[in-house]
């Protein structure tokens, strides 16, 4: 047998449960993948909460939870290319990637990812990289931001965002980020200057840079979408990544699918070359898997949030 975190009917985080199921084995083209720790994304218990954003995904229940994951491949099946048994990997597996075990196409078909991890990357780390990694690339990506800009990013300190800032200023932009204010030290040391969210948001911003912005993207809700706006940036250089129902007319909708080709080499050299940080604010064991999807969904995490397997 094997574990995975299952859930029967959508609700909060107390319909997450630790089962034991059967345990998968890798097929012809296929590799399984022995997991060692899964990094948690508000999608996924945005999948598990609601029945309308599961359908999007075409999930039903009962479901498996979760879709970034990091481990190391202990099968692989007839036709396989490119991995093979003993290779750290990491990557997505949609609604299943918290279990001991998982299985994938090799190389994978979307909307699942396998990506080889590097040496010198934890699988902690490597398990935060393919949704908010990806997603932060592709906002970015959409606004075509460069050397000289002064980009306001919205949500800056949430997991998308500690990856937008540092990519921003990796691409030689001023960084502007909303937050709340016990963040801003956090931010600061991200590279961003901040700004406080809410009402008035594009009066501060204003006071901050008079000298204007000329991007934006906003990585929850709205808000920063319409301030930009307001500040005069033209909708084509705004973009968002969880504009519910839909961003303000002619801003750029964007997700992690959309990350152009090369963008995880880019993060993971990043990385490797310390000029890109990921801070874990938390880690737990599978075990406590409500307690961590509980945390996060509160929205005060600084970064981003782990299980272990």
């Amino acid at each position: 047998m094997s574990r995975a975190v299952v859930y029967a009917t959508f609700g909060g985080p107390e319909v997450l449960e630790l089962r034991d199921v059967p345990e998968p084995h890798a097929g012809p083209g296929e590799v399984r993948v022995r997991v060692a720790a899964a990094g948690l994304n508000p999608m996924d218990w945005g999948i598990a909460a609601s029945p309308e954003a599961a359908s999007g995904f075409g999930i039903t229940v009962p479901s498996g939870f979760g879709y970034d994951f990091a481990g190391v491949v202990d099968e692989a099946g007839p036709g396989v290319e490119g991995f093979a048994v003993g290779d750290r990997v990491f990557g997505g597996a949609l609604a299943r990637a918290v279990a001991d075990h998982l299985v994938l196409k090799a190389p994978a078909a979307m909307p699942d990812a396998l990506f080889r991890t590097p040496d010198g990357i934890s699988d902690e780390v490597a398990s935060t990289l393919p949704v908010a990694g990806l997603s932060a690339a592709a906002a970015l990506a959409a606004i075509d931001l460069r050397s000289g800009d002064t980009v306001l990013i919205g949500g800056a300190a949430g997991g998308v965002g500690v990856f937008a800032v540092q990519l921003a200023k990796l691409a030689g932009a001023r960084v502007l980020g909303t937050a709340s204010e016990g963040t801003f030290e956090f931010l600061r040391g991200l590279g961003a200057e901040p700004v406080t969210y809410g009402p008035g948001l594009a009066d501060r911003v204003r006071a901050l840079a008079p000298g204007g912005v000329s991007a934006a993207t906003d990585l929850f809700g709205t808000e920063t979408a319409e301030a930009a706006l307001a500040l005069g940036v033209a909708p084509g250089r705004i973009s968002a990544i969880a504009a519910r129902p839909a961003p303000p007319a002619g801003v750029r909708a964007t997700g992690g699918f959309d990350a152009e080709p090369g963008a995880m080499d880019r993060i993971t050299e990043a990385i490797l070359a310390g000029e890109l940080t990921v801070p874990i604010a938390a880690s737990f064991p599978v075990g406590k898997i409500q307690d961590a999807v509980a945390l996060q969904a509160g929205r005060h995490v600084h970064g981003k949030v782990v299980v272990t397997l």
